[in-house]
C-alpha cells in the first residue's frame, strides 16, 4: 500500500490523478506571497541555530514572523490518526534522528548535531511549505554529506521536472542520487500537492517500486507540489520517538535530513515559490 504525506504514518489507496486541481497564475502568485512568509521564517531559523539554544526559541520566533505578516501556521492543530495531541507548534524541529515532526521544547541543541525546521503558512487562503536542515556549528564530514546529498537530490528533482514527464521518473532519479551516495529514501512519508489545503492530490514519492507506480502521474502546467526528500544515513525504516506520538525517529538511530521547496509546474518547467522572490 502507498505511504501518506509527511503528517501520515498510515497508508490510503493509491490517488487518481484526476483529482489534481491545477492552479491559475493568480493563485500560484499568492502561494508564492505564503512561500514568502515561510522563506522570512526560516531565514530567521538560520540565524538563530547555535549550541545551547532551546528549541522553543525557534517555535516562538516563527509564531511571530508568521502573526507579523497576516498568516496562519498550518501546522499547530493538525490531528492524525492514533495520535491523541493535536500538533502544537508552527514549525517541525526535528533533531538528529528526528526525521520529521519533532516537537519545539526545551531541548538544548549541542555542537555537531543537525536541526531540521519544516514550516507551513496559510495567507489569504493560500499554503505555502518548505524545509532546511541546518548544522549547529561545525559538523562531522559524514553527516556534512548527508546534508549535501538531500539539498541536491531536491536540486536534482526541480532541474529535472517539466510538462509531460511522469513523476515516476524524477521520484527515481532522487532514489538513485541519494542511494549512490550511500544514503537511504525514507519511505514512510512522501511530498505532496498543494494549495488552498496544506496537503492536496497528488502523493509525490522520492522513489518508486510497483506500488507507487499504480499512483503515477504525468506533470502539468498548474500543477503545484511540495516536493520533500527526506534522507537517512543508515536504514529507511523509522517510528515513534515518544509518547506523544509525534516525532517520528530512525529505527537504528541514525541521523537524518529534510529539504523541501513548494513548486508549481509551469508551460516550460517549473517556477518555485518558496525561494523567497
Amino acid at each position: 500500500m502507498k505511504r501518506v504525506s509527511g503528517w501520515f504514518g498510515s497508508k490510503t489507496k493509491p490517488v487518481a490523478s484526476g483529482r489534481i486541481e491545477l492552479k491559475s497564475a493568480r493563485e500560484i502568485e499568492l502561494m508564492r506571497a505564503a512561500g514568502r512568509v515561510v522563506v522570512e521564517v526560516l531565514r530567521e531559523m538560520r540565524r538563530l541555530v547555535k549550541p545551547g539554544l532551546r528549541t522553543s526559541v525557534l517555535g516562538d520566533a516563527a509564531d511571530r514572523i508568521i502573526v507579523e505578516h497576516g498568516g496562519e501556521a498550518l501546522f499547530r492543530g493538525v490531528r492524525v490518526p492514533n495520535v491523541k495531541m493535536a500538533f502544537p507548534a508552527a514549525i517541525c524541529a526535528s533533531v538528529n534522528e528526528e526525521v520529521v515532526h519533532g516537537i519545539p521544547g526545551p531541548r538544548e541543541l549541542k555542537p555537531g548535531e543537525i536541526i531540521s525546521i519544516d514550516c507551513g503558512v496559510r495567507l489569504k487562503g493560500y499554503c505555502g511549505d518548505s524545509a532546511t536542515t541546518l548544522p549547529v556549528g561545525t559538523i562531522a564530514p559524514d553527516v556534512q554529506r548527508l546534508l549535501d546529498a538531500t539539498s541536491a537530490s531536491l536540486d536534482l528533482a526541480i532541474r529535472e521536472m517539466k510538462p509531460g514527464r511522469r513523476w515516476s521518473e524524477i521520484a527515481g532519479l532522487i532514489q538513485e542520487f541519494v542511494e549512490d551516495h550511500g544514503f537511504s529514501v525514507i519511505r514512510e512519508f512522501v511530498g505532496h500537492g498543494i494549495g488552498r489545503s496544506m496537503h492536496e492530490d497528488p502523493k509525490v514519492p522520492n522513489y518508486t517500486d510497483r506500488e507507487q507506480l499504480k499512483s503515477d502521474f504525468e506533470l502539468r502546467p498548474g500543477m503545484v507540489l511540495a516536493v520533500e526528500p527526506m534522507v537517512a544515513m543508515g536504514a529507511p525504516g523509522v517510528r515513534h520517538g515518544d509518547s506523544t506520538g509525534w516525532p517520528q525517529v530512525t529505527k537504528d538511530g541514525r541521523w537524518a535530513a529534510h529539504f523541501e521547496h513548494t513548486v508549481a509546474v509551469t508551460e516550460s518547467g517549473v517556477d518555485i515559490l518558496t525561494d523567497g522572490r
